[in-house]
């Protein structure tokens, strides 16, 4: 049976007018509560994190009447209520380090307000969070909680201009540090984000922060399961294909099961099960295209891709690696984790799904090759020629792509200048059909650059 709450939560997951759908996480509230002091979490855009911090925020509340019928209703004891700090970066966009420090004493000055709390330091906004946690801790007789929404934002806002993003990045730093300095007042620490910044250049010494991005059992904390789809989100499903659904919108793995990406689900509902790439369009990619250019990346590589631990900590403004960047904005996501000989961990990526296959891909031929006027053509030559096996048609519809980039933007397009050009084009190509495509394929005869499935055919491509 669907939930419908009463509006307090403040971030609803809205299907139909009147109509509000509520996942029960709070056995996943109860569990990290209970687990950790001081906690941080990475998850792609529109994936719940909001939602899900604004849970934690009216457990500590007290606000018991939300949760009837929910799993924390008779498990958390409602008559400890603690003051709650929410630092929210979600809204709007930071221009500039003089522009943070206003957002910051603005979000400050709402935050005494609801506290009824009047600070000393108006202008210092580190100064304001110290006195605002030791204020709260001596009115209301316990320790405080401090949610912090989007804690990257600022940073991935301006993340093209270096030097514009460290120095805002050196303002984020001197907020954060004040909760190494109010340990003893504080009772709980959650930050959510997209990206997962090196400790040392946000928290540094902040040496009790647990990251539970990759931690198994807080792997579904974010996103719908299929056992939600098939139970309380089925009622609103009726007729809808489950198997398209998943190949549509599943597949984002951060440990645990699969999950769909939420935001999906809900705009599929509202738009009569029309299957569209709801959650691409949200955020335009054009960092990525840059980072291609910049980088030389061979394109083909995302189709078995491999990564060691630096997917979990490599990600500074001095040194952004492409893969990590995917999998952090949800662009890639995990296929399995496997233990190497030597210790340690290998990560082996994936596109999530097809939504994400096709957007990508038609995102990288429009940016860097320019050829969206006749892009649906020789999509449509492609597919056609590979689902009917004529051969001869692939090789003309492949021969008509290259003919068609003009001169002009080899001349000022780096992608011109790739080792594998010619490669890196083919393969955005057939990507952008949404078809299974496996890269580098280990048989016992050696390595397949590129295996091709569809319609019951298999083609197998090699690259010279």
């Amino acid at each position: 049976m669907l939930k419908k709450l009463p509006i307090g939560i403040q971030t609803f997951s809205k299907i139909r007018e009147g109509d509000y759908l509520y996942i029960d996480k709070t056995e996943i509230a109860l569990e990290l509560i209970e687990s950790y002091s001081y906690s941080f979490l990475s998850r792609p855009r529109r994936f719940g994190k909001s939602l899900f911090l604004s849970t934690l925020k009216e457990i500590f509340e007290g606000n018991k009447k939300l949760f009837e019928e929910l799993y924390i209703y008779d498990k958390w004891d409602w008559e400890d209520i603690y003051p709650v700090i929410k630092i929210d970066f979600a809204k709007g966009r930071v221009e500039d380090r003089e522009n943070l420090d206003d957002r910051i004493l603005k979000i400050l000055k709402k935050n005494q307000d609801n506290l009824g709390i009047k600070c000393e330091y108006i202008n210092n906004s580190a100064g304001c969070f110290e006195e605002l946690i030791e204020k709260a801790y001596e009115k209301y007789n316990q320790k405080v909680v401090i949610l912090v929404d989007e804690y990257d934002k600022p940073i991935l806002d301006n993340i093209e201009n270096q030097e514009k993003a460290s120095k805002i990045r050196d303002g984020l730093y001197n907020i954060y540090s004040v909760l190494k300095g109010s340990d003893e007042y504080i009772k709980f620490v959650f930050l959510t984000g997209v990206s997962k910044f090196s400790k040392a250049s946000i928290f540094s010494g902040l040496n009790n922060i647990e990251d539970i991005t990759l931690t198994p059992r807080f792997g579904n904390i974010c996103g719908y399961t299929q056992n939600d789809i098939e139970t309380q989100i089925a009622p609103y499903l009726q007729g809808v294909d489950f198997e398209k659904l998943k190949e549509w919108y599943n597949g984002y793995n951060f440990l645990k099961n699969n999950v769909y990406n939420p935001f999906d689900i809900l705009l599929f509902i509202k738009n009569d099960f029309l299957y569209k790439n709801y959650w691409f369009e949200t955020g335009t990619p054009t960092f990525l295209m840059k980072l291609i250019k910049q980088q030389n990346y061979f394109l083909p590589e995302l189709a078995n891709l491999k990564v060691g631990s630096e997917l979990l900590n490599s990600f500074d403004i001095e040194n952004i690696r492409f893969e990590v960047v995917l999998f952090q904005t949800g662009y890639l996501t995990i296929d399995k984790m496997v233990e190497k000989r030597r210790g340690g961990f290998e990560y082996h990526l994936k596109i999530p799904n097809k939504e994400v296959q096709i957007s990508l891909n038609d995102s990288i031929i429009n940016s860097l090759i320019k050829q969206s006027t006749e892009k649906l053509r020789y999509q449509d030559n492609l597919f056609d020629a590979l689902y009917e096996a004529k051969f001869d048609n692939f090789q003309t519809s492949l021969i008509s792509i290259f003919a068609s980039i003009p001169y002009n933007n080899y001349v000022s397009n780096d992608i011109a200048h790739f080792e594998g050009f010619y490669a890196s084009v083919i393969y955005i190509y057939l990507q952008s059909l949404g078809l299974e495509i496996i890269g580098e394929d280990v048989t016992n005869r050696g390595r397949i650059d590129l295996t091709v499935k569809i319609n019951e055919n298999i083609f197998i491509i090699e690259f010279k």
